[in-house]
């Protein structure tokens, strides 16, 4: 996996000046030797660069790198882990259609789901990934997708993907994993089931808190052209485009990537700017060393937290009779990320006590980022859901999450105790009141 983050997708003997690292093609056109040429790549019957919104070199190496990491047969780089998962989801569902979400989601996509999704015509059934019978249940004629994270935020649960993508799949409905938290040097999706799988590349393939990015990477498993009346966006010929993109596949490519790309990429303006590219490929190269450190430090953390005065619970799947505790240690033998959360006593106003006293970590709603990171997900994140439905994820008042940084180990956890400190003073001063 190392090898590949750093040489995947590119090749320095290629390039004119023998670049080690990606260069930034910062331009926004580019120019072709003849009105022919560039006729041919509007009309899709060559492959090149035109215009900078749907396409660019140093964004391709990205693509392709990611490509390699998840073991995929295409991606698309795209404006932010938003994006990604905004413009996977509408690849898959008309208006008219279903999908089945997990109820364990980052507040941002479920704010998108029940609300721009909803007035785009798209009906949505939320169920509980630990329930596979609930999980059956939802899935109904007009089903296009499924929807979950493989390591959930801001609880870090773990979901049986094999399982909940056998019975998708079982409907022929596609499977969508949203992977940030974990990153392919941990999970791999589609090695489990998966069909898609997205990034919020501004997480843990960044790494330093520096660059706004998503990814959709197609794993090989859907082909449209086995159910060609259910997907016939990509199996009829498209009128706007002039070609069928499921006939993609017969060349090894995604199809669905590359209606994405012309279709949502190019009229939504999505597009990932080339220096933000680079950033992330600069950041994938250490991938690997970055979240196998996180992950163990953010499991002595969990353990430490777990059972100490004013931590109601904490989560994370290393912790004592966490129902995934088997999934860790069957799918993550490098460990399930950086993010853990904790419940303090005290709800929201022991929270802020404990982030108000914290020196090393910072108060910000990013992760995956070199440095430790706290908020509080019920008053930022999730802070537009309805009270259920941060229930449903497990957000409360006193929920904090923790996302684990670069910084050493003890120095993390002597900043965390004065935390807890000042979260148990509030509440005993409350408890006499």
């Amino acid at each position: 996996m190392g090898t590949s983050e750093i040489h995947a997708g590119w090749d320095s003997s290629q390039d004119a000046h023998g670049a080690l690292t990606p260069p930034v093609y910062s331009t926004s056109a580019f120019a072709r030797a003849s009105h022919a040429e560039l006729k041919a790549l509007f009309e899709r019957r060559a492959e090149g660069f035109a215009y900078s919104r749907s396409g660019n070199p140093t964004t391709a190496v990205l693509e392709r790198r990611i490509t390699a990491l998840e073991g995929g047969i295409g991606a698309l780089a795209v404006s932010s882990g938003q994006a990604a998962t905004t413009i996977a989801v509408l690849a898959l569902t008309p208006p008219g259609s279903h999908l089945v979400v997990s109820s364990r989601l980052y507040g941002g996509t479920s704010e998108f789901l029940d609300d721009t999704l909803a007035d785009l015509g798209v009906e949505v059934t939320v169920a509980d990934p630990w329930d596979l019978t609930a999980w059956e249940a939802a899935f109904t004629g007009t089903t296009r997708a499924a929807l979950l994270e493989s390591v959930a935020n801001p609880g870090g649960e773990l979901c049986d993907l094999p399982a909940l993508s056998a019975i998708a799949h079982a409907r022929d409905v596609p499977v969508i994993v949203d992977s940030t938290l974990a990153g392919p040097t941990l999970y791999r999706p589609g090695e489990h089931g998966a069909d898609l799988v997205v990034h919020s590349a501004t997480k843990h393939l960044c790494g330093h808190g520096t660059t706004i990015a998503g990814l959709i990477v197609d794993t090989g498993r859907f082909d449209p052209r086995r159910c060609p009346t259910r997907w016939e966006r990509l199996t009829r010929r498209n009128r706007r485009f002039g070609v069928t993109f499921a006939d993609e596949y017969a060349c090894g490519r995604s199809g669905l990537l590359a209606y994405a790309r012309a279709k949502y990429v190019t009229d939504l303006g999505a597009t990932l700017p080339a220096a933000s590219a680079q950033q992330v490929l600069v950041g994938i190269e250490t991938l690997d060393l970055r979240t196998k450190k996180v992950s163990a430090d953010a499991a002595v953390l969990a353990a430490r937290l777990h059972g100490l005065p004013g931590v109601e619970q904490v989560h994370h799947a290393t912790i004592p009779g966490r129902p995934d505790a088997a999934l860790a240690a069957r799918d993550f033998p490098h460990g399930t990320g950086g993010v853990l959360a904790l419940d303090l006593t005290g709800g929201e106003e022991a929270a802020a006590a404990f982030s108000d006293a914290l020196r090393l970590w910072s108060i910000a709603v990013n992760l995956g980022d070199a440095r430790s990171l706290v908020c509080h997900p019920g008053s930022t994140t999730h802070s537009h859901l309805t009270p259920a439905q941060r229930e449903a994820c497990g957000v409360r008042p006193g929920t904090l999450r923790l996302s684990v940084g670069l910084e050493d180990l003890e120095d993390l956890w002597e900043d965390l105790s004065r935390g807890l400190s000042a979260a148990r003073a509030v509440t005993e001063v409350a408890a006499i009141a």
